[in-house]
C-alpha cells in the first residue's frame, strides 16, 4: 500500500485522468442518456466538467474559468445539472489550496453564486418557495465547505513548508557555527604550536650554541647544556602530543596520556627554564595567589611565554627581563619588560616579535578572549614592555 501511495503521489495527473473518466462515464450513462438536456449541447460540455477534473492541478487558475465558461453555458444552452457538475466542486476547492490568491476569492463567490443561480434557472415544482430556499442553501453549502477545506489545507501546506524552512535556515546556521567553532579552533591550536615551538625551539638552539661554543674549554657546561636541550625537547613533545591529542578524532585517550595545560604557577618553573638558558630574570608575585579560571592561566602563562622567548631572540647580548604577576581582587595583572637593545623600534611597531608580525596579534587574540586588556610597547632608552590585565571574569 505504500508503494501505491507513492507512486499515485508521483504521478496525480494520472489520478485526476481516471477519477475524469469515472466521472464522464458516470455523466454519459445518468446525465445524458437520462434527458438532463440536449445531447448535442450535453455531450460536449459534459467533456469540459471532466477535462477540468483532469488537468485542476496542472492549471488551476485556467481550469477555473474554463468550469465558469461551462456553467453559463449551462444556463444559456439549458443543460440542467448533472453529475459532470461535480467538477465544480472539485475546482474550487483546487483553487482554494493550490492556486492564486484572485482565483480564491473567485472561485468562493462563484460557488457560492453558483447554487442561488441554479435554482432560478430550474427551479423545483415540487416544491413551495420555502422549499427552494431551503434546498439554494442545501446546494451553497458543499461549495463553502470544499472552499473552507482547501484553504485550510493551503494553511497547512504553507506552516509546513515555513517549518522546513526555518529547519533548514537553522541547520544552515549550525553549519556555519560549527565551521566558526573549527576555525577557531584551529587559531588556538595553531597559537599553542607557536608558543611550544618558538619557546621550546628557542631554547635549545640557545643552549646548542653554547655547547658547541665550550664543548672543549667547559666540557661540565657543555654537558649540563645538552642536558637542558634534552629536558626542554621532551618538554616540546609532551606539549604538542597533547596538542595533536586534541585533534584525533574516533580514539579514547587515557586520563592523565597528555600532560595538562600550563598554569600560572608553571611560570616559575618558565622562568627558571629560561635562567637556565642564560636569560637573567627577575620575577616576583605580588598580591594573594589563589586558584584562577583555567583560560585566564593558561592566558597568563602564554603570554609570559612569549614576551620571554622574543626577548631571548630578539633582544641581543647581555639582556635581561623582569615578570610581575599582581593579584588583584578582581582580576590578574601581568608585567613583562626587558633592557634589550638588540631589536630596533620598527620591528616591534610591525605587530609582533617573531619576524612576522604575528606575536602581538596572537597576545591580542588570546587576551581578547577572556576579555583582558593589553599594552605593549618600547621602552624608553630600549627595551620592550608587556603590560595585561585579565579578568576573573569575561567581558560582557
Amino acid at each position: 500500500m505504500q508503494r501505491l501511495y507513492d507512486f499515485l503521489r508521483r504521478h496525480p495527473m494520472w489520478v485526476d485522468g481516471s477519477w475524469a473518466v469515472v466521472l464522464l462515464g458516470i455523466s454519459l450513462v445518468g446525465g445524458v442518456a437520462g434527458g438532463y438536456g440536449s445531447p448535442a449541447a450535453a455531450v460536449p460540455l459534459t467533456i469540459l466538467l471532466c477535462l477540468v477534473v483532469a488537468l485542476r492541478r496542472r492549471l488551476p487558475e485556467k481550469m477555473l474559468l474554463l468550469a465558469t465558461a461551462v456553467g453559463v453555458a449551462q444556463l444559456v444552452t439549458d443543460v440542467e445539472r448533472g453529475p459532470a457538475d461535480f467538477a465544480l466542486l472539485v475546482i474550487v476547492y483546487t483553487v482554494a489550496a493550490e492556486g492564486a490568491r484572485w482565483a480564491s476569492r473567485f472561485a468562493l463567490g462563484a460557488g457560492l453564486c453558483a447554487a442561488p443561480v441554479s435554482q432560478l434557472r430550474w427551479p423545483s415544482d415540487q416544491t413551495n418557495v420555502a422549499g427552494n430556499i431551503a434546498l439554494t442553501v442545501f446546494m451553497a453549502v458543499p461549495f463553502a465547505l470544499a472552499w473552507v477545506l482547501g484553504d485550510s489545507i493551503r494553511t497547512r501546506r504553507a506552516y509546513f513548508a515555513q517549518l522546513e524552512e526555518r529547519a533548514a535556515r537553522l541547520e544552515k546556521e549550525r553549519e556555519a557555527q560549527s565551521k566558526v567553532a573549527v576555525a577557531a579552533e584551529r587559531a588556538r591550536i595553531a597559537r599553542e604550536l607557536h608558543d611550544v615551538v618558538a619557546h621550546n625551539v628557542s631554547v635549545m638552539v640557545v643552549q646548542a650554541d653554547g655547547a658547541a661554543y665550550v664543548l672543549d674549554a667547559a666540557p661540565d657546561q657543555a654537558k649540563k647544556a645538552l642536558e637542558t636541550i634534552s629536558s626542554t625537547g621532551r618538554q616540546a613533545l609532551a606539549e604538542m602530543r597533547r596538542l595533536l591529542g586534541v585533534l584525533r578524532t574516533g580514539e579514547h585517550q587515557e586520563a592523565g596520556e597528555y600532560v595538562p595545560q600550563p598554569d600560572v604557577q608553571q611560570i616559575e618553573d618558565l622562568v627558571e627554564q629560561c635562567r637556565t638558558s642564560g636569560l637573567p630574570v627577575d620575577f616576583k608575585v605580588e598580591g594573594t595567589p589563589r586558584p584562577l579560571p583555567s583560560g585566564v592561566e593558561l592566558t597568563a602563562y602564554r603570554i609570559v611565554q612569549e614576551a620571554l622567548t622574543n626577548t631571548r631572540k630578539h633582544g641581543g647580548p647581555n639582556a635581561g627581563a623582569s615578570v610581575r604577576l599582581v593579584y588583584f581582587d578582581d582580576g590578574l595583572g601581568l608585567l613583562v619588560e626587558d633592557d634589550g637593545k638588540g631589536a630596533p623600534h620598527e620591528l616591534y611597531e610591525e605587530g609582533g616579535f617573531d619576524g612576522q608580525g604575528h606575536g602581538l596579534i596572537g597576545m591580542r587574540e588570546r587576551i581578547g578572549m577572556v576579555g583582558g586588556t593589553l599594552d605593549a610597547g618600547p621602552r624608553p632608552g630600549g627595551g620592550f614592555r608587556i603590560s595585561a590585565l585579565l579578568p576573573l571574569k569575561p567581558a560582557n
